[in-house]
């Protein structure tokens, strides 16, 4: 919780007063290094910003006139898997395929059916559906409706054999591991490392420490790394606010304090195309980090609050820009790109790279939910699912 100081109060009717077109804020300060001296990868120019004219070719895949999604990911078939988690919808189904244009529950209704006494046989809250370079959907469950305390079982990564569309793994994550406050938000996968691989989820909490969890696909063994480390964890309203459609995106209090709306940490995750480094970012700040084993730890400014990651073979690094309605990426050469521009990008979340050399995206328009309209629910239905295509295939670390 983040009660204003005066300077900050001016400042916020400056940005209020003049939010008609895109503002640009200085970072004023930097979290200190890992271990090591942290290097910054220099932010996009201003001919690579997003401008308020559409850029780049966007094509709508499917919409969704029930709960908002945040997940999606692509099978190598080009099956279209999505989720929606329990945030105060009519969730019916937290997991489901598209199929021609619909989401329909996946695996099947019953493993959506939240078992108050199987919590890790059955769906609670999923955040995120992530295909591996195998073929097997990896369900991220929060086990947090309504961000709610835990219960035994819920807190999981669970995945299914898209063959046979059977459940073939469940990781149940320890109170140590995956704590009261942890809200289990996204995973990348590199399955040469181990005897069956690596999963990296980031840990988003808005009430406790951030980090990375790292599980041992093997043995089921998990822990964090970067627990509460600085490069985990959102900025104040002192060094980022965020403006999403013009306005400030805040969390107004009881109290009457005002707490930012993208008060969580680490959030977007993606790994490189040879696994030597994991990119992540909290999703409250505009730095991207990635760290190696050591961990090093580099910072770089990506010119907009991101809530997803994801990478290609080409060695590039994508970006949701929820500030600016787009999706940029890192090149090879630290220089910092728009992919695509558009209005109805509002709130890009998770990103997903498929086989065919698209690159899919949900919308759902997370910051005009009531919590942070003063009680008003100002989303729009129906919420969205892209896709653009950039003509480079995912990174495949079996």
């Amino acid at each position: 919780m983040l009660t204003l100081s005066a300077v900050t109060r001016r400042r916020l009717l400056r940005i209020v007063a003049g939010a008609a077109g895109l503002v640009s804020l200085t970072r004023l300060g930097a979290p200190a290094p890992a271990q090591s001296q942290a290097q910054e990868t220099p932010p996009p120019s201003s001919d690579n910003l997003p401008t308020d004219e559409p850029l780049g070719s966007l094509e709508l895949v499917a919409e969704f006139r029930g709960p908002m999604p945040t997940g999606v990911t692509v099978s190598s078939q080009g099956r279209i898997f999505v989720n929606f988690p329990k945030w105060g919808d009519d969730v019916t189904f937290t997991v489901g395929e598209v199929k021609d244009g619909q989401a329909v529950a996946y695996p099947n209704q019953a493993v959506n059916q939240t078992d108050p006494n199987n919590l890790s046989g059955t769906l609670d809250s999923v955040q995120s559906v992530v295909v591996d370079p195998t073929d097997r959907l990896w369900i991220v469950d929060t086990g947090r409706p309504l961000f709610g305390p835990p219960q035994p079982g819920g807190q999981k990564l669970m995945a299914v054999d898209l063959a046979t569309n059977q459940v073939v793994q469940t990781v149940v994550f320890p109170p140590d591991v995956a704590l009261p406050t942890t809200y289990l938000n996204d995973v990348r996968f590199d399955l040469r490392r181990g005897e069956a691989g690596m999963a990296f989820i980031t840990d988003s909490s808005d009430t406790g420490p951030n980090g990375i969890i790292v599980v041992d696909l093997a043995s089921g063994e998990s822990w964090r790394r970067l627990h509460d480390h600085p490069s985990t964890k959102p900025e104040d309203l002192s060094t980022f606010l965020p403006l999403v459609e013009g306005r400030p995106f805040l969390d107004p209090q009881p109290d009457g304090s005002l707490k930012p709306g993208s008060a969580m940490g680490s959030d977007g995750i993606a790994l490189n195309a040879d696994g030597s480094r994991l990119y992540y970012c909290p999703l409250g700040s505009r730095q991207l980090y990635s760290v190696a084993t050591d961990p090093l730890v580099d910072e770089g400014n990506k010119g907009g609050g991101a809530d997803g990651l994801e990478a290609d073979a080409d060695g590039r690094v994508y970006a949701t820009n929820y500030e600016h309605n787009a999706v940029q990426r890192l090149r090879p050469d630290g220089r910092w790109e728009t992919v695509v521009h558009d209005p109805r990008l509002l709130w890009p979340d998770t990103l997903s790279l498929a086989s065919n050399g698209y690159l899919y995206v949900t919308a759902n328009q997370l910051h005009r939910q009531a919590r942070y309209q003063q009680g008003q629910d100002l989303r729009r239905r129906p919420f969205s699912l892209f896709r653009m295509r950039i003509d480079a295939g995912p990174v495949l670390l079996a």
